[in-house]
């Protein structure tokens, strides 16, 4: 379950920095990686949510 909290810390952080610069620079390529980096957060949470309902049974 660490693994997956810091594999969804290090997606999130990759997100971030494309995110601002499309909004601040537009930078057009940025904006198709953040959305790359979110449908990739989207299958790591799920992954979590999974791992978290099997270690609490």
């Amino acid at each position: 379950m660490e693994e997956l909290i810091g594999k969804v810390a290090e997606l999130y952080a990759a997100f971030e920095k494309d995110a601002k610069a499309q909004v601040e620079a537009g930078n057009k390529a940025a904006g198709a990686r953040a959305r790359k980096a979110s449908l990739e957060i989207e299958k790591a949470m799920k992954a979590f949510r999974k791992a978290s309902l099997e270690a609490s049974k």
